[in-house]
Parts: C-alpha cells; sequence; structure tokens
C-alpha cells in the first residue's frame, strides 16, 4: 500500500500506518529509564488496558521477559478484572489511547484512593483523565489518529514497553531503529500476491493462528474493523486442537510466523480436510503461500504486524470498503465521563 496510488492514498488509515517508520526512527528508548528501575526493584510489572491498547503493547512485553528469562513477574488482563487483584506491589501501567478509557481510569484511580504510587500511563492525548490517575503519563509522539481503528499509536505502545525492556538488559533496539524504520516502510509498501488477496477477500471468516504475543489476536481485531469480516484468534498450537470441527470450506488462515514442525500437520488438516485457505507470514517460505518478511533483531513482532496491516487493507480495498468508516465500531471503546 502506497500513498500515492490512489486506491489507498484516499484513506487516513493507509496514512496513519504508513506514519508508523517515522515513529520508529525518532523513538527515544531512554525516556522510561526511571520506569525501568522501578519495575526492577518491584520485580514485578502489571500491564493493562483495552483492546489494542492492551493486546499487542502488554503480550509482546511479557513475550521477551519469559524469552530472555528475567527474574521479573509480568502480567496482563483488563482493567475491570485486574481491579479484582492484589496489585498493591505491583508496578501498574494503563495504557488508553484516548487517555479517558472508562476501565482503566477507573482501575488507576481506585488504586490511587488505596496509596498505591507505582502507576504510569501511556496515552496519545495531552490534558486527559489518565494523567491525573497516574504518578508518571508518557505522551506519545505520533500524533491524533483520524481512523478508527488504532495503528501507529498501538506500535509506540508497544515500543514504550519495549524501552522499559532495553533498560533492563543489553537490547539491540536502540541502535538498530533506523534499520527498523526503513523495514517497516519496506513491509507495509509492499504488494502481495493478487491470487493471495482474491482468496483472503472471498473468505466469509479468517482464522488467525501464532503465538500468544500480540502479533496474531491483535490482527485478528484489525480484521474486525478493516475489513468487516469474522475473525478467531487460535492461540500457539490451538489450531490443531479440535477447532477443525466447525471450520467450514472456504474459510481461511493466516499462520503468523508458524512453528515449522507444525506446518504438515496443518496443512493435512486444516488445508487438506477442513478446505481453508492457508497462507502464512514468516521470516522465509513455508508449505504455503508465504508472505516472507525481513527480520531484525526485537523488531520482527513489530514488522509481523505491519505486514498483517497491509494484508487487512489489501483484502478491504478488494472488497471496496471504506476503511476509515465502520458503521458501528467507534474510536473510543467505552469512554469515562466525570
Amino acid at each position: 500500500m502506497k500513498l500515492d496510488d490512489p486506491k489507498y492514498g484516499q484513506f487516513a488509515l493507509v496514512k496513519e500506518m504508513l506514519e508508523t517508520a517515522e515513529v520508529i526512527r525518532r523513538f527515544d528508548f531512554s525516556k522510561t529509564a526511571a520506569v525501568a528501575k522501578m519495575v526492577k526493584e518491584a520485580g514485578r510489572i502489571f500491564l493493562t488496558g483495552e483492546g489494542s491498547s492492551r493486546i499487542f503493547p502488554a503480550k509482546s512485553f511479557i513475550y521477551g521477559v519469559l524469552k530472555r528469562g528475567l527474574p521479573i513477574a509480568a502480567a496482563t488482563d483488563g482493567s475491570f478484572q485486574a481491579a479484582e487483584y492484589n496489585l498493591a506491589d505491583w508496578v501498574v501501567a494503563g495504557a488508553s489511547n484516548s487517555g479517558q478509557t472508562k476501565e482503566v481510569i477507573s482501575l488507576l484511580s481506585k488504586l490511587g484512593a488505596a496509596g498505591h504510587n507505582k502507576r504510569f500511563g501511556v496515552t496519545a492525548n495531552a490534558g486527559t483523565k489518565i494523567f491525573d490517575v497516574t504518578d508518571e503519563t508518557f505522551l506519545l509522539s505520533c500524533g491524533k489518529e483520524d481512523a478508527v481503528a488504532a495503528t501507529k499509536s498501538v506500535v509506540e505502545q508497544g515500543l514504550v514497553y519495549r524501552s522499559i525492556l532495553c533498560n533492563l538488559i543489553d537490547c539491540q533496539c536502540p541502535a538498530n531503529k533506523e534499520k527498523a524504520a526503513d523495514l517497516a516502510k519496506e513491509v507495509m509498501e509492499t504488494e502481495y500476491d493478487a491470487d493471495i488477496i482474491a482468496k483472503l477477500a472471498a473468505a466469509p471468516m479468517l482464522y488467525f493462528a501464532g503465538r500468544n504475543n500480540g502479533v496474531a489476536e491483535e490482527l485478528t481485531l484489525k480484521t474486525n474493523e478493516i475489513t468487516r469480516k469474522k475473525s478467531d484468534y487460535l492461540e500457539g498450537t490451538y489450531l490443531l486442537h479440535g477447532v477443525e470441527e466447525v471450520m467450514r470450506a472456504g474459510e481461511a488462515c493466516i499462520l503468523i510466523d508458524p512453528f515449522p514442525s507444525e506446518c504438515a500437520k496443518i496443512k493435512e488438516l486444516i488445508e487438506g480436510r477442513a478446505g481453508l485457505t492457508v497462507v502464512a507470514v514468516a521470516p522465509e517460505k513455508t508449505i504455503f503461500p508465504t508472505i516472507v518478511l525481513p527480520t531484525l533483531v526485537g523488531y520482527d513482532p513489530f514488522l509481523q504486524l505491519m505486514a498483517g496491516w497491509n494484508l487487512l487493507v489489501q483484502i478491504g480495498v478488494a472488497l471496496g470498503i471504506n476503511l476509515d468508516k465502520p458503521q458501528r465500531a467507534r474510536k473510543i471503546g467505552n469512554e469515562f465521563e466525570g
């Protein structure tokens, strides 16, 4: 998708997606150094938010912590459920693109009333309620989004959390951000095979399968907002554990960086028996039609997410959808009032 192509350039959504490359290029990884110190001292961090402000930012951070074996507990859930937890000893992060999300504001307010002083927020909007209920809030540099689907803000939220990780370990992300920005632009501007797009556009249901690191799950949500299709996220190897019973021929499954050892069985059960179109997004070719991505240490989940955006935009354009204006979905899911 390129802005100088009329079929893409008319949409604010595409413009905002493509701005993400510069968001990466100018990101300051040092700004969370004090928070990282607090997390190291506490030994635990709880990341909350709703929808896109939680799925990818929080889960990609948790995946990074666990993969590196850091001696830090990291967890996430929605804010109303989190209000039932004892978070007294946790550093609590609340991400809200709008800065007005009811669930997030309610949790952070409750913690503050109980004397909790390790709360920080992440938002794209200055002067909003989240600044009043946190000890520190990071204001994103990405700017306002006009499209309903959050995109560049999700990546910058992810970078804020990633920067905490980078301030805890020897991380190559700061040194690699110029290359990451260039790769992000390349990934988002790539035009995919027309046959793949046609098959996915014709599918009444899109399944996403992959690691529980936020990428496949976030793309499942974006599928609803961008293509208006039903979708489902099949975590890890869930794809091979019974869901084929309800799948129907003509539906499609998009594999995000699939486990190589599972591909043959997926081909047998999901493509062969259930009759689905299966497409992979991966760092190398697979036995399925594959969107091959470049890799860069620390940025692979970000590049996978942006490739998924590109794929969904091309599907939406093929279907003749107004990408900026869903009929029912709202920019702020549940707004705080008061």
